[in-house]
């Protein structure tokens, strides 16, 4: 009997899977009764209630893509976005960016204290590689193996937290193009392109052409994100936001926006979006999520 069921629309696919990436991770996280209580408390505070979950929609849609049960693609999502949150909240910490808003609401070392904030960002991290770790995902326990070590390798020195290395040196400075991809290419993108080939790889085996496209896909869209995110924070207001508007511009810290000017900018957006469009192509529809996350990703704000 063929399924006659009419597809859910973008946006009600997307209120779908934030809900169940919410879900599954108020279930992944210690609850506030177990001891440390205020440690448990402050790294649900960072995690829950607040976020787009771009990084779980790119590891459901590409998961999709692959045929990955649902389950599965879970905690994978869980997994990327335990790392994001641990990442913002040790980037808002006042060694760092000095911030006080985040989703809209105080900071975790705001409304707790930097050394709380600190413990719940390790912790965090780790509880991330023990949700990838603790229970199969998929057929292939070569390829979950593989899985952990890719998001190591995204998260450290040769990925995220190296990107905002190079970030923090590049304070006051005026960097060329290249230079300026190299950073976000490791500081955003390495975590998004994580996402897409974790997802991906939770489904069937995919052929190497198959994880190539993917792969450029992600970091294009990575690149996208970066470039929107500085277009944003030039041209939106805090309250549009939910974080300190201006910051970069605050802080001289290099952005496309800075380097490229706003026109400019919103161009090379429009034209990454195309790319990743194209890349996708031979996928045919059982890419349809994957592009019009590349269109979301674009026009959020814009």
């Amino acid at each position: 009997m063929n399924d006659t069921r009419t597809p859910l629309s973008f946006t009600d696919w997307m209120a779908q899977i934030q809900q169940r990436t919410e879900t599954a991770l108020a279930g992944v996280l210690p609850e506030p009764t177990i001891a440390p209580q205020r440690l448990h408390e402050a790294m649900r505070y960072a995690v829950l209630g607040g976020g787009k979950r771009v990084r779980p929609l790119l590891a459901h849609a590409a998961g999709e893509l692959a045929g990955a049960s649902a389950a599965d693609i879970d905690r994978v999502a869980c997994a990327v976005e335990l790392i994001h949150a641990y990442s913002l909240v040790h980037d808002d910490m006042p060694c760092m960016d000095d911030d006080v808003l985040r989703r809209g609401k105080p900071t975790v070392h705001v409304e707790y204290d930097e050394a709380t904030a600190l413990l719940a960002g390790d912790a965090l991290q780790t509880l991330a590689f023990q949700v990838l770790a603790e229970a199969p995902i998929g057929a292939d326990p070569a390829a979950q193996l593989a899985m952990v070590a890719h998001l190591a390798v995204a998260s450290g020195s040769r990925g995220m937290a190296g990107g905002q290395a190079i970030d923090l040196a590049s304070v006051g400075m005026q960097l060329g193009r290249a230079e300026l991809e190299f950073m976000h290419v490791h500081k955003t993108g390495a975590l998004i392109r994580a996402a897409v080939l974790l997802g991906a790889r939770a489904g069937q085996a995919l052929g190497a052409d198959e994880l190539a496209r993917l792969d450029h896909y992600a970091k294009v869209v990575g690149l996208l994100f970066q470039v929107v995110d500085d277009i944003l924070d030039a041209a939106a207001d805090t309250a549009t936001l939910g974080k300190t508007a201006g910051k970069d511009a605050e802080n001289d810290k290099p952005t496309y926006v800075s380097l490229l000017g706003l026109a400019e900018a919103r161009q090379l957006a429009e034209d990454m979006l195309a790319d990743a469009k194209a890349t996708l192509r031979p996928f045919g529809a059982r890419a349809l999520r994957l592009e019009q996350l590349a269109d979301y990703v674009v026009h959020r704000a814009f």
